[in-house]
């Protein structure tokens, strides 16, 4: 919005304060309240922020200060924040676009495709749990009876929930963001709320605005809306599949043929962008699935329910839901993304992998439409199916070696990540766990 537009906007929804907001490395959302009345402020040199206090963005205490800059075609209300609205910066340091930033690592790569005549479009699918802490402070579910084995879809869960997934939508929906299906999912107190996909930079914008939606009105509720990639050992986690497809000035799904031989309305740039994701896995699991959390998420093995719906497996397949791609008809469905991602990173990420897929024609193989969970660890490696790091450090380890990737999200940005990761991975070492004290404590 022009600053004229803008005036007139926050006179007609008595918005008195603008959320200047963007992500640290993590993906987690940061933001100043700057009263309206300095909106141009944001729009010309930024908010301010002091760098070192935020996680990923490689500066000292002496160093310049990180401004937030908006983006004027971001602004909109905080529906659950009376008074606020919101928009979405990208990081400039001393007047130029900051190499350190997700959002222009995201942008910058994306540029590589427009360039190409493509344009990305992404549907990302938040997954998360409801829970709630006891006077003892141990965290169980939200709603007690949510306890059948098989609750996905199941009825009495989604209506029980019903009056904070119905707050989460109803304030989406106001600002513009098409949401059309919400349902219960496979583990007790998961839920997942589904809207339109669009642009892949604005993809990722909603994706943080749904994540703020979702922790502060499950608050007001007495509750936490957790994204944590795998909160119980036996239930399913929770991903953020991304739903892909590239366009064209002449085609708005450039990865739509309905005469594929293979039947899956996959056209040879959909078979070489995925194949340039499968060539990549390995790497794109550390920006993917960022956390050591989220490994055990990607563990190969059956929950309560009879399934993990782990992408654990490097392979595609028609409607296969056991392999890290699935073809749903004429798009990529990329599913080892989890609820710990920055979307900004993996979309930078996952652009570059598909981008490398294209221009060096990879091929991606026979498609695999079979239940890769049924078979045994010597079957897979026979057949020649990859498996992905099943650690954050083997990850980390993937991705220190792939060129591609860490020039897709920058050179700078990626050398920040490993560092941050390879601490990660050394405090969780450390750490002693109640597993061990239990196992070992008067083992030996």
């Amino acid at each position: 919005m022009t600053p004229i537009q803008a005036k007139k906007f926050f006179a007609k929804h008595n918005i008195r304060y603008v959320l200047a907001q963007f992500v640290d490395i993590h993906g987690a959302a940061k933001a100043k309240a700057v009263p309206v009345e300095h909106y141009d402020m944001i729009m010309s040199e930024g908010a301010g922020f002091a760098g070192f206090a935020v996680w990923g963005l490689g500066m000292t205490p002496d160093g310049p200060d990180f401004m937030g800059v908006g983006d004027g075609g971001t602004l909109s209300a905080v529906p659950w924040m009376p008074g606020y609205s919101r928009i979405v910066c990208d990081g400039h340091v001393r007047g130029v676009p900051y190499p350190y930033c997700s959002r222009v690592a995201a942008k910058r790569q994306l540029q590589k495709l427009t360039d190409r005549g493509f344009t990305m479009w992404t549907g990302i699918e938040p997954e998360f749990m409801l829970l709630k802490r006891d006077e003892k402070g141990a965290l169980g579910l939200v709603d007690p009876t949510d306890q059948l084995d098989k609750p996905c879809y199941d009825y009495k869960g989604l209506a029980r929930a019903g009056g904070i997934v119905d707050e989460i939508s109803r304030h989406m929906r106001a600002v513009g963001i098409d949401v059309y299906q919400i349902d219960h999912e496979d583990a007790n107190g998961q839920f997942e709320v589904n809207y339109t996909y669009t642009d892949a930079l604005k993809s990722a914008d909603h994706y943080i605005f749904f994540k703020m939606a979702a922790s502060e009105i499950a608050r007001s509720h007495g509750a936490i809306a957790t994204f944590m990639p795998k909160p119980f050992a036996n239930r399913a986690g929770n991903g953020a599949h991304f739903h892909i497809s590239l366009g064209t000035a002449k085609q708005k799904n450039a990865f739509y043929d309905a005469k594929d031989k293979r039947g899956m309305k996959l056209s040879q740039l959909g078979y070489w962008f995925m194949g340039g994701l499968l060539k990549h896995a390995n790497a794109l699991a550390a920006i993917c699935a960022p956390s050591v959390n989220s490994y055990k998420r990607l563990v190969v093995g059956r929950s309560l329910s009879g399934a993990t719906w782990a992408p654990a497996f490097i392979a595609y397949g028609d409607n296969n839901r056991s392999a890290c791609v699935r073809v749903p008809g004429g798009r990529i469905e990329f599913r080892l993304p989890d609820g710990a991602m920055n979307p900004y990173l993996a979309t930078a990420a996952i652009a570059a992998a598909g981008l490398d897929g294209i221009d060096n024609k990879i091929d991606p193989g026979e498609p695999l439409n079979i239940n890769l969970y049924d078979l045994t660890l010597e079957q897979i490696r026979d057949r020649g199916i990859g498996l992905l790091p099943q650690n954050l450090s083997a990850a980390v380890d993937a991705l220190e070696q792939d060129e591609v990737v860490k020039a897709g999200i920058g050179a700078e940005l990626a050398a920040e990540f490993i560092r941050i990761k390879r601490m990660e991975w050394i405090e969780y070492s450390r750490h002693v766990s109640d597993w061990e004290s239990h196992r070992y404590l008067e083992m030996f």
